[in-house]
């Protein structure tokens, strides 16, 4: 046998003891891996919730800008039907179509 090596049933021995160190350390990676895991979820988490509240932001001013054009167009074609019966009780002899041209026509000088 060897000096000092004899087998003991205590935590003291060295194979004994470099075992269990050896499980401390694989139990305490586990742990760093389940808190960095954890941490990156939690990041990842926060990071959506970001995005995802800038893009609500970002859908939100674009609804607005949507709606605010969708009244600028209403009010452009009320003015347009305005302007088109105003051009047909002038011309009543004019249809439709040619109104428009004529319309058109004037717009451009």
């Amino acid at each position: 046998m060897c000096k000092n090596m004899d087998w003991s049933p205590f935590p003291s021995h060295p194979t004994i003891a470099s075992s269990k160190r050896r499980h401390r350390l694989k139990h305490s990676k586990v742990q760093i891996y389940r808190l960095s895991w954890k941490r990156w979820e939690e990041n990842m988490k926060k990071d959506m919730e970001l995005m995802n509240l800038k893009l609500y932001l970002e859908n939100q001013s674009i609804i607005e800008e949507n709606e605010k054009l969708r009244k600028k167009a209403s009010l452009l074609q009320r003015e347009n039907l305005a302007l088109m019966s105003e051009y047909q009780k002038k011309f009543p002899h004019l249809d439709r179509f040619s109104t428009t041209l004529l319309l058109l026509l004037q717009q451009k000088h």
